[in-house]
Formats: structure tokens, sequence, C-alpha cells
């Protein structure tokens, strides 16, 4: 090896098998480093992405009591009959293949066995605690309850997009106790009748001697 005027290298044939295998080693080494290098640049780089944050899904008031509604009957329907081929007909094909009708039944059947009517969901708003969101992987969720007297109706539901629409995916249902009631207002305290006004009475003037 010797170096020309401008500076450059210049790299000789080597001469015997010992310089062979050294320039062998030097040549693997090098490239060692670079895999090295390699190696650790992609361990500091992040694998995915940060997941996004889920964001407000897109869709209005008569929307979400459709899907609401809808899958809340059909469980009410599946309760009642104990056949839960439309629940699991209304599901994302995940749902379909996942749950059977007979599974459904296994993971509903307290529900079934504590008689619980949700037919009132058909007349009763829900107040959504969770307003419908699209998750990272593209599923809409939302969570709330049916108020009732004595118990509230709990519930959650993820659905999934099909061909356009939002497929059932995921579903939860629970009772609970409902909130407090606010007491009622007491009676407004009776006021005494107003006394009619007192009329004075003044005796008679005298009346002067009558002339003879």
């Amino acid at each position: 090896m010797r170096r020309r005027q401008d500076g450059s290298l210049i790299v000789s044939e080597p001469r015997s098998s010992s310089s062979r295998r050294l320039c062998e080693l030097l040549v693997a080494s090098l490239a060692l480093l670079a895999s090295c290098n390699v190696i650790a640049e992609a361990q500091q780089r992040p694998g995915h992405e940060a997941a996004q944050a889920p964001k407000p899904a897109n869709i209005d008031r008569n929307g979400v009591l459709t899907l609401v509604r809808g899958t809340l009957l059909a469980l009410d329907h599946g309760n009642k009959t104990g056949n839960y081929t439309v629940l699991r007909d209304l599901g994302a094909p995940a749902f379909y293949a996942g749950n059977s009708a007979t599974r459904l039944a296994e993971i509903f059947a307290k529900l079934r066995n504590d008689k619980l009517d949700l037919s009132g969901v058909a007349v009763i708003d829900p107040q959504l605690s969770l307003l419908p969101q699209i998750e990272a992987n593209g599923m809409m969720r939302m969570a709330g309850f049916f108020p009732s007297v004595s118990s509230q109706i709990n519930f959650e539901l993820i659905y999934a997009p099909v061909d356009g629409q939002w497929r059932l995916f995921g579903i939860s249902v629970a009772v609970g106790q409902s909130g407090p009631v606010a007491p009622a207002p007491p009676p407004e305290a009776s006021q005494p009748a107003a006394k009619p006004p007192t009329i004075e009475k003044k005796p008679p003037a005298p009346q002067p001697p009558a002339k003879q």
C-alpha cells in the first residue's frame, strides 16, 4: 500500500497468504461493523408509529339510536326465546365466526335466567357515557346506560365497518343500580286565608228632642 502525490491510497495485491488473510479479516470486520451500525439504528427507530388517539365518529343521533336499540332488542329476543341467531346474524364476520348461537346462549345465560327485560330500550333514550369514537383499529366504540326506576342497563358496544355499514363486533350488557333520584321539592306551606276587612260600625248620632 502506498500513497499517491494527490493523497489517495493505492492498494496493491497482497504478496503472501498471511497478508491476504489479513485483508480478508479486515473486510469481514468492516462488514460486521457496518451491520452493527444498521442494527443499532433499527433499534433506535420505533418499530411502529405511535397509536392514533381515538377520534369522534361521524354518526348522528338517529344512527346511534338505530344501532343501540337494534342490538339490545336482538339480545332481548335471544334472552326471551333462547335463540341467539338474530343477534349473531347482526354481527361482523369475525363476531359471526367466533360466536355460535350456543356460545352466545352460554354467555348471556345469567341475563336470561334473571328474566331481564330489555324491551324498554325501544322507547327510552340512552344516556351515553362514552360518545361514539373511532379507535386506532378503525372500529367504533360507545358506552352508556338506559335509566329506569329501580335499576339501569349499562352497555358497551363495538362495531366494525363492513361494506359501508357498522356491524356488531363486541357487546357487554350489565344491570346496575340507578343513580340517586333528586328528592321531590317540599310542598309549599299553606298560607292562612286573608281575613275580610272589618267595617267598624259607628253608633247612631243622638236625635234632637221632638218639638211640642
